[in-house]
């Protein structure tokens, strides 16, 4: 059976079904974008419009970019802040009655997908997923087990605090970098992050994974680093896959 996995970011909320013992998709991807502001009643309007879009009951699987605690939302880096200690299930599960939820963080969604059918399958010892899009996503993981909420995005680094705000994808528009400029800023993040914790692989995840020609040989790390297989549709497969081990 397919299940909905849907990924909730800072600009946009993509979803599409999946089949969890795959990872393949199984229709095409529908987004809206993020309502401004972001409140957990709207959002939960805008997952009401998704699951009615694809005709669904079942379980969700949804990603979202904070630390998330047995459902609850604990920070709120790009969305408001009015998410800072809501039990998002809860509050999904009564805007939609019917569909239970499974809310995990953006980034541990994304490495699910990709340390169980992508770029890093098969791989042992440490695994670094990072994903860069409107801010910056990390999970970690140890022989395939995830280590929940790194929120390495959130690293000070410098006088960067946190690194994303200098770091992340949305900064090379911001700041109208190239592409070799900013795979130099981000390289100098992913050394940073090497050197802290000596990963076996890093996976280079978010939209703009679809540029790897032109990010990955100006990122100049040491480290092995591979592109998400999943590229922007690893947080929708990991989420279903996550709804789905529930």
């Amino acid at each position: 059976m397919a299940v909905l996995g849907i990924d909730i970011g800072g600009s946009g909320i993509k979803g599409n079904l999946v089949d969890p013992f795959t990872g393949n998709l199984e229709s095409d991807r529908y987004k809206i974008a993020t309502p401004q502001p972001s409140t957990p009643d709207a959002v939960a309007d805008v997952i009401v419009e998704m699951i009615d879009h694809f005709e669904y009951r079942g379980p969700v699987g949804c990603t979202f970019p904070a630390i998330v605690r047995r459902g609850v939302t604990l920070s709120a880096a790009n969305v408001d802040e009015s998410w800072i200690g809501t039990n998002a299930e809860q509050v999904f599960e009564k805007h939609s009655p019917g569909n239970d939820f499974t809310m995990l963080n953006d980034a541990d969604a994304a490495g699910i997908a990709e340390v169980e059918f992508g770029a890093a399958k098969d791989r042992k010892g440490v695994v670094i997923m990072i994903t860069f899009g409107t801010g910056i996503g990390s999970g970690l993981f140890v022989d395939g087990t995830l280590v929940p909420n790194t929120e390495l995005g959130h690293l000070h680094y410098e006088d960067h605090a946190p690194v994303e705000d200098w770091a992340a994808a949305k900064v090379k528009k911001e700041e109208g970098l190239s592409w070799k400029e900013w795979a130099e800023r981000a390289g100098v993040y992913l050394n940073h992050l090497d050197r802290l914790f000596s990963p076996d692989l890093f996976v280079f995840g978010g939209g703009v994974s679809r540029r790897w020609k032109r990010i990955g040989p100006n990122l100049g790390l040491d480290a092995e680093i591979v592109p998400a297989q999943f590229e922007n549709e690893a947080g929708i497969v990991g989420a279903a896959m996550a709804a789905t081990r529930r």
